[in-house]
């Protein structure tokens, strides 16, 4: 009886946290070869990619207190980079929308290079 209700418990829990997450977004490992990623440039590439995606209304714009807060210029993005990198490649955010592979590779990529302002 135990081993059941230890069982139930923990397929109560996988389905709590799939049902929570944003489903097909995954591919959480960031295994990609950044060598390979060429748009990884702030201004050209990552800062359209958050602006369109992030700094929306409800999600993460001027005065938002959602999760690290506004993500408007490179200062706020910068500063969050470690759990922009996570959420990005759990695939929970963007909440609503759904990042392609490439801007994916794009931010985690600027992120893992050091996260320049260029």
């Amino acid at each position: 009886m135990k081993k059941l209700v230890a069982a139930m418990f923990a397929l109560s829990l996988v389905i709590l946290f799939t049902t929570c997450s944003k489903s097909g977004g995954g591919g959480g490992g960031g295994g990609v070869d950044c060598s390979t990623v060429s748009n990884k440039a702030f201004t050209a590439d990552v800062n359209p990619i958050i602006q369109s995606f992030c700094n929306i209304p409800n999600c993460h714009a001027a005065g938002s207190t959602n999760g690290p807060g506004p993500l408007t210029n490179y200062n706020e993005v910068f500063n969050n980079r470690s759990s922009i990198r996570s959420v990005i490649l759990s695939g929970t955010m963007p909440k609503m929308l759904t990042l392609s592979g490439s801007q994916k590779n794009s931010i985690t990529c600027w992120i893992d290079s050091g996260a320049p302002n260029n």
